[in-house]
């Protein structure tokens, strides 16, 4: 029940990296406008997750996400699914953006309260969203919160 199938003309206007640069912030007096994402999406959730807990653990066969950190920070790990290479770690912190592709295992640490948007490629509804994730344990739930 995945949205639509995921192509090479998609791939091409996709990001390569983890962390996003932003566009320029448009200031004046009124105040800021800030560039996050001028792309085609399906869905958009405001998502917040409490001090010392876990988000994620999955890969999307499809789907892909930009989240924006509106507040507190992310640990993200993540890895391609068919790679050998060890689990990377960045962190992201409030005012960034980041970007999770199709077919990358990733999870989400939270070492503080934190509340960031996720943009999506495909739609939020339970069954599309279940349908297009593969659980994967890449970080433990044992994972040790100071």
């Amino acid at each position: 029940m995945s949205d639509i199938p995921f192509d090479d003309e998609e791939i091409k206007i996709l990001p390569k990296t983890v962390k996003i640069k932003l566009d320029t912030i448009f200031s004046d007096k009124r105040g800021k406008i800030i560039p996050i994402l001028d792309l085609p999406i399906k869905s958009c959730v405001l998502i917040t997750s409490k001090k010392d807990t876990i988000r994620g653990n999955h890969y999307h066969k499809t789907d892909w996400h930009f989240c924006y950190v509106l507040n507190g920070s992310i640990e993200y790990y993540y890895k391609p699914v068919d790679d050998s290479e060890p689990i990377k770690k960045v962190k992201i912190k409030k005012g960034e953006l980041f970007f999770t592709p199709p077919q990358v295992i990733h999870a989400m640490v939270f070492r503080e309260n934190t509340t960031f948007l996720t943009l999506g490629r495909n739609s939020r509804k339970q069954a599309v969203y279940e349908s297009d994730i593969v659980r994967i344990e890449l970080i433990s739930s044992n994972v040790v919160f100071e």
